[in-house]
């Protein structure tokens, strides 16, 4: 029986794969084996056409599914019921839901129903002699904490996938499978969506180079200085939560805690005082550019470059530069 559990929903992610799944079965791979047991992958809904091929890159010993004719679409409610139902029937010690905007819906409330302890926001999970320990953006982003595990015959993490990087196991296993019997009949969906918005192009957690603007930028009007910085460079325009909650531009563009976690290959922070809640979502960018009028703003402590000096006027100049040089 697997003691460790990675739960995901079905969405179409990246090529066809649950967002966050990667990540979240090469960290619960890692901790499987440093705490001897096995672990399984739980699917609930749909099964994604890459199920078997992923779960044996990343170490997964088993797949299950959970399906019913309900789940064809992601309805929290019944989610709930199935995953509580299916992990109940499976008894694990740990587990793992890669944190995307689902997960938040829904992996509280089946740690609710399994009566387990639960941790979100995850940064990381290790063991050590059996302990697992779990490390944790906590206060709005504005420190982390560690968690020892023990006491609860189960425990539920929701890890923050995009901040880990994975890399396929030298040699795939060859998962078993199995398909696990849930009874949605009598459970409804109370959650009735009134309205949702729909963004097109591409998606700003994809993006490679982002410039991203925030409240040192003064007005909606300014924030067209990051746009064409970004189009110059053919990369996507980022934002911090003040900018998007002063209406700058719009949540979609929102990096950080409660908005995207990105990795992008160059990450431009223009009038972006560098607090912790917003760094959680671009910190993993390989390069770091920071412009902020204040020498003691805490972004640079993250950047590879500073530019001490006002965004409306950096930004412009390096736009000239980029377009001379294309």
């Amino acid at each position: 029986m697997s003691s460790a559990v990675v739960v995901c929903t079905f969405d179409e992610g990246r090529d066809g794969v649950p967002t966050g799944a990667v990540e979240t079965l090469a960290l619960a791979r890692e901790v499987a084996d440093a705490i001897g047991t096995e672990l399984a992958w739980l699917i609930v809904g749909p099964l994604p056409a890459r199920a078997r091929e992923v779960a044996g890159a990343y170490g997964a010993d088993e797949i299950c599914h959970a399906n019913d004719s309900k789940l064809a679409e992601f309805k929290p409610d019944l989610c709930v019921e199935a995953a509580s139902q299916a992990l109940g029937s499976l008894a694990p010690k740990l587990v793992l839901f890669p944190q995307t905007f689902e997960a938040r819906l829904i992996a509280p409330r089946v740690g609710f129903r399994l009566g387990a302890g639960i941790v979100m926001n995850a940064l990381g999970v290790s063991a050590d002699g059996g302990t697992v320990k779990v490390t944790a953006s906590a206060y709005g982003g504005n420190t982390r904490a560690e968690y020892v595990l023990s006491g609860a015959d189960t425990c539920v993490v929701g890890v923050l996938a995009d901040m880990l990087q994975a890399e396929p196991r030298g040699q795939a296993s060859e998962p078993r499978e199995r398909e696990l019997t849930v009874n949605l009949g009598e459970a409804g969906e109370r959650i009735r969506v009134v309205e949702q918005a729909h963004f097109e192009g591409p998606r700003l957690e994809d993006a490679q180079i982002i410039v991203a603007g925030g409240m040192g930028l003064g007005s909606k009007e300014n924030f067209r200085l990051v746009e064409e910085l970004a189009e110059a460079l053919g990369g996507m325009a980022g934002a911090s939560r003040p900018a998007v909650e002063n209406g700058f531009t719009d949540a979609s563009r929102q990096v950080g805690l409660t908005g995207k976690i990105t990795r992008p290959v160059l990450y431009i922070g223009a009038g972006i005082s560098g607090a912790s809640q917003h760094m959680v979502g671009c910190s993993a960018a390989k390069t770091i550019v920071a412009i902020n009028t204040n020498p003691d703003a805490a972004i640079f402590r993250y950047a590879r470059y500073g530019i001490v000096g006002d965004a409306l006027e950096v930004l412009p100049a390096i736009t000239k530069v980029v377009r001379e040089a294309a």
